[in-house]
């Protein structure tokens, strides 16, 4: 009996051998992966109060290498406790990017545009409950020019690469440009204008980053607007956008601030779905064409690489002037059981100018895991 195990194993490993042989090699590239965050929330906002457990998000991602030069992902999003369950799952991520050279690589396709430091940064690594008001506004997540939710990402194709090295190897200048349809994920243009975005970096010392970018095109609907007696026009929405960014990061320690100004006009209803009312609804918003924010955080560890204290302020103005400015002054602990799952806990105090009772609390717990 023994002789027959031993005979089956030795089959199965020939096999096993010549299939591996066989199977063109960027499929032993691919790799599945994913995180999920559950959360629960407590809203004090006066005639608005929440508390909840919340499916905030989860992701699966396919990436690999192909031909060797070659990089793909593939990423789908499911979020929980969406106003609109058509909006979930969605595909936030799906390009190929030439890698050849550091000093130039070559992206197409839906991916995070360059804008801000912020904005690429994975969801769980960026620090806090969510990404800052700034971010959300202007770099496409709940775009202030009333795009759909888009997270950060548009259709497109991104030049970018990292060149000057310095005596020990390490580059000190990165840049990245792309353009892009300007319409968000998952959509086609609509006024054929192209929105040109990108970024530059100087990193002087290991750990510290200091950039400037820049955004220039449009947003735009074909529809109505019964206010202004308009019917089934083209509104092409005008947008220019500036970032200054500094971020510092050793030894555990995380220091990073950044400042967005926009010019530009909003719709005043974001668009939910290509199918509804909104998608269709050009009238104006009422914030007119100016708004800013900036946001400082930094990160502390109490045990390295295991747990960290963290404070944030985070201030948004959608519009000229301060009469609607929102501030967010945050404080928070977070712990990691291992590199994969973490859990964080945050106070949040807000002062929303906008409503006749401004202050108010804010409290958010997180669980995370990857893998």
């Amino acid at each position: 009996m023994k002789k027959y195990f031993v005979m089956a194993a030795l089959a199965v490993s020939t096999l096993t051998a010549s299939a591996q042989s066989v199977v063109p090699k960027w499929i032993n590239n691919v790799k599945l992966s994913g995180f999920g965050i559950v959360q629960y929330t407590y809203n004090g906002q006066e005639n608005n109060e929440s508390n909840s457990f919340n499916l905030r998000l989860a992701r699966l991602a396919l990436d690999g290498r192909a031909f060797d030069d070659w990089y793909w992902k593939a990423q789908i999003q499911f979020n929980g406790n969406t106003s609109t369950l058509g909006s979930s799952p969605k595909l936030v991520d799906l390009f190929i990017e030439w890698q050849k050279y550091d000093f130039l690589r070559v992206k197409a396709g839906q991916f995070k545009t360059p804008f801000t430091y912020e904005n690429p940064m994975h969801p769980i690594d960026q620090g806090f409950m969510s990404y800052s008001q700034v971010i959300s506004k202007f770099a496409g997540f709940s775009d202030r020019a009333g795009a759909h939710s888009s997270n950060g990402r548009d259709i497109g194709v991104q030049l970018q690469g990292d060149f000057l090295k310095n005596a020990s190897g390490r580059n000190l200048i990165h840049y990245q440009v792309g353009v892009f349809n300007g319409q968000g994920i998952n959509v086609k243009d609509v006024d054929h204008q192209k929105n040109i975005i990108g970024g530059a970096w100087v990193m002087p010392v290991e750990g510290m980053r200091l950039g400037a970018f820049g955004w220039i095109g449009s947003y735009a609907r074909k529809g109505t607007s019964a206010s202004e007696g308009i019917t089934n026009t083209l509104r092409r929405l005008q947008q220019r956008r500036y970032a200054f960014s500094a971020e510092y990061k050793v030894d555990d320690w995380t220091f990073r601030s950044e400042y967005v100004h926009s010019t530009g006009y909003a719709f005043a209803k974001a668009m939910v779905n290509t199918n509804d009312a909104s998608a269709k609804d050009i009238t104006l918003s009422s914030n007119g064409d100016k708004s800013q924010g900036v946001y400082a955080l930094v990160i502390a560890p109490i045990i390295k690489k295991k747990c960290h204290a963290k404070a944030r302020y985070d201030m948004y103005q959608p519009s000229k002037g301060a009469e609607k400015q929102r501030t967010q002054y945050e404080i928070g602990l977070d712990y990691y059981f291992n590199k994969n799952i973490c859990l964080t806990g945050e106070y949040a105090y807000i002062h929303d100018r906008a409503l006749a009772d401004p202050n108010y609390s804010m409290i958010d717990v997180e669980l995370s895991y990857r893998f």
